[in-house]
């Protein structure tokens, strides 16, 4: 072996500068979105039940009644307001891929409204990741899915193949 070939072995493997990779957060899509849209318009019908109950005429003005008719349309309300937030976009956890510490780490929110850490990978215990169009589809090593996310755009999908190439085996 020559003293180029010695050297070139023993120099660790160059890290990519920061200006190189830039790390990427990308949100989780919602599982089925055609339960976001009926959890949507019957939030929405809820909504408009419990202020259509004051609106409507052919009501008696009994001192009862008008309580019973205030909690039900708090209550209406209420239920509405949680059927329309169950699958917020801002509930939705996040993928942060750090090239420079080479790890995903998934975000979600706690309950004060700050970012969680729930799943910490490095890149080399990741088993491949295969690039669709619009989707990404991230493998453990015994080939179960690990995540699925969702592509905002092609150059974003470049920054990852960019960032995860010669790291983790990227499938076709």
């Amino acid at each position: 072996m020559t003293a180029v070939q010695q050297q070139v072995l023993q120099q660790p493997l160059a890290m990519p500068s920061f200006e190189e990779t830039v790390p990427l957060m990308i949100t989780f899509a919602p599982n089925w979105p055609i339960r976001t849209v009926i959890f949507r318009i019957a939030g929405t019908a809820l909504i408009l039940g419990s202020a259509g109950m004051w609106v409507l005429p052919g009501t008696s003005v009994d001192p009862d009644l008008i309580v019973m008719k205030l909690g039900l349309s708090f209550f209406l309300l209420l239920s509405g307001m949680v059927l329309l937030m169950m699958h917020h976009v801002d509930n939705q956890p996040d993928a942060y891929f750090d090239p420079i510490r080479r790890e995903v780490r998934v975000l979600q929110k706690n309950n004060r409204g700050r970012p969680q850490t729930v799943l910490r990978r490095s890149y080399e215990s990741l088993g491949s990741v295969k690039f669709h169009e619009r989707q990404m589809d991230l493998y453990d090593v015994d080939g179960s899915i690990l995540m699925k996310l969702p592509l905002a755009s092609p150059e974003v999908r470049q920054a990852l193949r960019n960032q995860l190439s010669g790291m983790v085996n990227i499938a076709s």
